[in-house]
């Protein structure tokens, strides 16, 4: 019989005691510690009893490895959000939210690399092998521009619905896969441990498994995680340590839009963005994100001005609406949809302060067209310039764009990669860019767009008003 010991653990932190507690001492949480009983491993024992180490050191000059050894993925978005393709050996972690298509955009990636990558197991706990194959075939049969799977169906391509994580690996072990998908990491259990499937020890264990096997077999791991009312994966944010990469896949259910994004990659950039459209054929790819994001823009309508923002490595122009109006109650509204509640809050206190506009008696709405959260503070001019429009019912020119930070005296500051910013407004077409008035030497600022230097939000807002059509 092997040893066993018993532990509570908090299902909202991860927070581990010795005793049980009505109250978890980490988050403050109450009734959220849950009883586990851990079987200890027999082969950890006996490495213990006999006190032989199963690994030994190695001289890094002799450790074989080569940085750009990648499977090639086609689907540029999503090779762009992982630094290039996929790392043999990898842990790939993908969460979103239920229904935003985790499991679709997987489907078409294990299709794609049975085709041209050899094989791919796709481990499924949650849906049935003849739903899966409906699925499939729906994205194989879909013949829509852009589309990402157009090609039949790989004999290469493998499914298996088990949710035993012993099973799995053995399965992976027999078919030696490239790459392995496991949908989802909340399903999987190792009976080892007593609790039920989807608690913090379950997926932790699992996850440290299936890690290990990755690092000795080479091939690469997906796992598929939901992410909870808290926006966390699996309840706490177990696994985002445990893994190489954490992506996630955000945007709003009801819109065709879906952002991949990047939140922790050793293998290359963090916050890097892909941008897919959900359409009856599956995830297709958004090579010219800002276009798409522009394509319905009404020009020379008061309230909607245009910023350039980063994403990771890439710039995006994106546009921003605000709204005022009269409110009959004490305490106006401030609504964002896309911008930082805190951030619209200190635009807001700017202008009236500053600026003297007259915000007190009007509930102001900001919203960031295409379901796109801008966490950056560039987007602040152009949000500053929107509401001014609005409230003084002038329209913006449909070829100007905003880049700038707002700081509490209405000073405008320099923000970071300033010179891909403006190239890439001039590859859409913009004529003029509004751009703090910077003091910093470096890379000399392109010739093919107008720069227009702005020293506070006041000048910004004037020329951007002024020279707007009557």
């Amino acid at each position: 019989m092997p040893k066993t010991r018993t532990q509570w653990v908090c299902q909202n932190c991860g927070r581990t005691t010795l005793r049980e507690m009505g109250k978890c001492p980490q988050c403050g949480e109450f009734n959220t510690m849950v009883e586990t009983v851990v079987a200890e491993s027999p082969r950890g024992a006996e490495r213990r009893a006999h006190g032989v180490p199963a690994s030994r050191p190695q001289k890094l000059s002799e450790i074989e490895g080569d940085a750009e050894a990648r499977f090639q993925l086609p689907i540029e978005e999503f090779a762009r959000v992982l630094g290039g393709g996929i790392v043999p050996g990898s842990v790939v972690l993908v969460g979103g939210d239920p229904g935003i298509g985790k499991s679709t955009l997987l489907l078409q990636l294990a299709a794609i690399m049975a085709e041209r990558g050899g094989p791919v197991l796709y481990v499924s706990g949650e849906e049935s092998a003849r739903q899966i194959k409906m699925r499939a075939l729906r994205l194989g049969s879909g013949g829509e521009s852009g589309a990402t799977v157009s090609a039949p169906l790989s004999e290469n391509l493998l499914l298996l619905n088990e949710t035993s994580l012993d099973s799995i690996i053995a399965h992976a072990e027999s078919v030696n896969p490239n790459l392995l998908i496991v949908d989802s990491i909340q399903t999987t259990y190792t009976s080892e441990i007593t609790s039920a499937a989807g608690s913090v020890s379950q997926v932790r264990e699992c996850a440290l498994r299936l890690t290990n096997v990755a690092k000795a077999s080479g091939m690469a791991v997906f796992l598929i995680g939901h992410v909870t009312k808290e926006g966390a994966i699996a309840g706490p944010r177990v696994l985002e340590h445990i893994v190489d990469t954490v992506l996630y896949l955000e945007g709003d259910r009801y819109q065709s839009y879906r952002l991949l994004r990047g939140v922790k990659n050793r293998f290359g950039a963090t916050s890097e963005v892909g941008v897919f459209e959900m359409r009856g054929s599956g995830m297709i790819e958004v090579t010219n994100p800002s276009e798409a994001f522009l394509a319905e823009r009404m020009v020379n309508a008061p309230g909607s001005a245009i910023a350039v923002t980063m994403e990771g490595t890439r710039p995006l122009l994106v546009e921003v609406q605000a709204l005022t109006s009269p409110t009959a109650f004490g305490n106006p509204r401030r609504t964002p949809n896309g911008v930082d509640f805190n951030r619209l809050l200190l635009v807001t206190a700017v202008l009236t302060k500053r600026m003297g506009l007259k915000l007190f008696d009007q509930d102001v709405f900001v919203n960031v067209i295409g379901g796109l959260q801008v966490e950056e503070p560039a987007v602040d001019l152009a949000m500053a310039v929107a509401i001014a429009s609005s409230v003084r019912d002038l329209p913006v020119p449909a070829d100007l764009a905003l880049v700038g930070e707002i700081g509490l005296s209405g000073e405008l500051r320099a923000v970071g990669q300033t010179i891909a910013r403006l190239k890439e407004a001039a590859k859409l077409g913009f004529r003029r860019v509004v751009i703090p008035r910077s003091v910093r030497r470096g890379e000399p600022l392109p010739h093919d767009i107008e720069i227009i230097q702005a020293r506070s939000a006041r000048e910004a807002i004037d020329i951007a008003l002024k020279s707007s059509p009557s």
